[in-house]
């Protein structure tokens, strides 16, 4: 039987591939516990891509396979203490057994850019017990690392295509195959040498939306996430 173990987890309007830096602004009550959780522990959380077809108590939902994150540092914006800023590292893929719904259910018309909306969780949070999670949580499992090699053939064909999706969307206006090498540049994708996380990189520059990128994080095998990601790239 798989391991699985819980951890908490923060729904984002992205997804985080391994090993790719995510700084984050934290400022909601739930998500400062959340850090503070994570803080005392291993410094850990799950993040994951919004399932925008369904909510956990009201809250916006994870799709199932997210990125384990670790964060590296943490401080305060302000001197308030109100708003945090962190910075974390994509570990380990992980898919979702089961979900942990929050303590409060989101109250209705909750701003959670207002003061108002911070102070009515703080006191929903104070009434309920401060000892309970405001945060989804889950139980998950990892998922094994692709530790397969892209060949220069295949990946130079992967810029190819990237190359003509974008020379194709920006019509009328002409993209000479010079500024898209300075793009390449500035990414840091010009290599002899590709690895699973210059698939990754090319993916993130290729998508319009987020969703784009979930199916290319939960591909399990080289061959498999080649496919997923010619399959982006071709307009």
């Amino acid at each position: 039987m798989t391991e699985t173990k819980i951890i908490p987890i923060f729904p984002l309007d992205l997804v985080l591939f391994p090993r790719q830096e995510l700084p984050l602004r934290i400022f909601e009550p739930r998500y400062k516990q959340l850090v503070d959780d994570c803080m005392i522990g291993d410094g850990q959380f799950g993040v994951c891509l919004i399932d925008e077809n369904n909510s956990v108590n009201g809250w916006n939902s994870p799709k199932l396979v997210g990125t384990i994150a670790k964060i590296s540092k943490c401080e305060d914006v302000e001197i308030d203490g109100l708003q945090l800023h962190i910075e974390t590292l994509g570990r380990n893929s992980f898919r979702i057994k089961r979900i942990i719904p929050p303590s409060i259910t989101q109250p209705a018309n909750y701003d959670p850019l207002s003061v108002e909306g911070h102070q009515e969780i703080s006191e929903i949070h104070e009434k309920i017990g401060t000892e309970e999670k405001m945060y989804i949580q889950a139980e998950v499992e990892m998922i094994p690392e692709i530790d397969e090699n892209i060949t220069l053939e295949k990946w130079e064909s992967l810029v190819e295509l990237w190359k003509k999706k974008i020379i194709k969307q920006a019509l009328p206006q002409v993209v000479d195959a010079h500024s898209l090498d300075h793009v390449l540049e500035q990414y840091y994708l010009n290599t002899d040498t590709p690895t699973i996380d210059y698939i990754y990189s090319l993916s993130a520059i290729g998508a319009k939306d987020p969703n784009e990128l979930q199916p290319i994080l939960e591909a399990t095998s080289m061959d498999g996430l080649i496919k997923r990601v010619e399959e982006l790239l071709t307009v």
